[in-house]
């Protein structure tokens, strides 16, 4: 009887439940992104810091993980750490939080990949806007990253 109930214990179920908490940062539209260093992009004057590197949208959680969308409706995957530009680790949190300065242009990342840049310049007291349609040429096979074209 002793061997029948170490085999009934031996087979008793663990269970374990993890939940991690995705961002929920999502947008209707495309939002105006603002270039704040050579190649990184933060969404203009927003609650939190979402970035833009890359052709992939980040957004660095409550729990200091990183989590990256491959656009600006959602889908936040948690990556790992080596897998974040390291442009962005180096960013101290908050510091792009609500940013507002005032650009000299804007560009909206489509769904597509692409990106519409609006440039605004004040002349003669008007404001002039002018819209240029852009590219995102990704990285070939060989591992290296995409650039803006």
């Amino acid at each position: 009887m002793t061997g029948l109930l170490m085999s009934v214990a031996l087979f008793a179920q663990v269970q374990l439940h993890v939940q991690v908490a995705v961002p929920q940062v999502r947008f209707e539209a495309a939002p105006p992104v603002v270039e704040v260093q050579p190649g990184i992009f933060v969404v203009h004057d927003y609650d939190e810091e979402v970035f833009v590197a890359d052709g992939m949208y980040w957004v660095r959680g409550a729990d200091d993980r990183w989590y990256r969308a491959r656009d600006y409706r959602g889908g936040w995957v948690a990556v790992q750490p080596q897998t974040v530009p390291v442009a962005l680790v180096r960013i101290p949190r908050g510091h792009y939080k609500h940013y507002k300065q005032k650009p000299e242009k804007f560009r909206v990342v489509n769904a597509d990949g692409s990106v519409t840049e609006y440039k605004v310049k004040e002349k003669h007291g008007r404001t002039e806007v002018k819209v240029k349609e852009k590219g995102w040429k990704h990285g070939g096979g060989d591992g290296k990253r995409g650039k803006w074209r």
